[in-house]
């Protein structure tokens, strides 16, 4: 799978994207909201074969995407889309970037052609995703695409040994095909 963007390439990951992975995601500050620690070599390679594993499935339900600057083909970050729920017609977003690129709009240039690729060509009716209320640029980056906070839960998981809160963000497809 490849998407093209002004600026990026998202694509499937390849085997010998471990490399580019592990150096994003062994900042701490990068993966400081996320369930896991800073990732070793070893957990950059489970990560990203799993992603190649993933990419073959038929029917094929998650799509966890490299995300290059369409100049070179270095990993910058990392973006993806799993269907929760076929049936409902529903998937689940994320994103991730090398902390270097925050603040510049990769994510909501890469996202803005997921989020299209989902509700176009997976005919997908509804896109949600979580956010730690701390996270503030997260956040902002899910309200960019339109998706407007449909829940705050108070303390509903514990990451990284506390009790955090999680923002809930979505968007229908008729909300995507009316936006501006």
């Amino acid at each position: 799978m490849r998407l093209t963007t002004a600026r990026l390439l998202v694509r499937d990951f390849v085997a010998e994207d471990w490399r580019d992975l592990l150096a994003i995601e062994s900042d701490p500050e990068v993966v400081r909201y996320q369930p896991f620690e800073p990732r070793t070599a070893e957990d950059a390679r489970s990560y990203v074969d799993r992603a190649v594993l993933s990419a073959m499935a038929v029917p094929r339900e998650t799509y966890d995407l490299a995300l290059t600057a369409r100049e070179a083909n270095t990993v910058i970050g990392r973006c993806g889309l799993h269907i929760t729920n076929a049936e409902a017609r529903e998937a689940v977003v994320w994103y991730m970037l090398q902390r270097s690129l925050w603040g510049r709009g990769y994510i909501p240039e890469a996202m803005r052609a997921l989020v299209d690729y989902g509700f176009t060509t997976l005919r997908l009716h509804r896109l949600w995703a979580d956010c730690d209320p701390r996270n503030q640029p997260s956040s902002r980056v899910l309200e960019k695409l339109g998706m407007r906070r449909e829940a705050h839960l108070k303390e509903n998981e514990i990451v990284k040994g506390e009790w955090t809160d999680e923002l809930i963000y979505a968007m229908l497809e008729d909300e995507w095909k009316d936006r501006d």
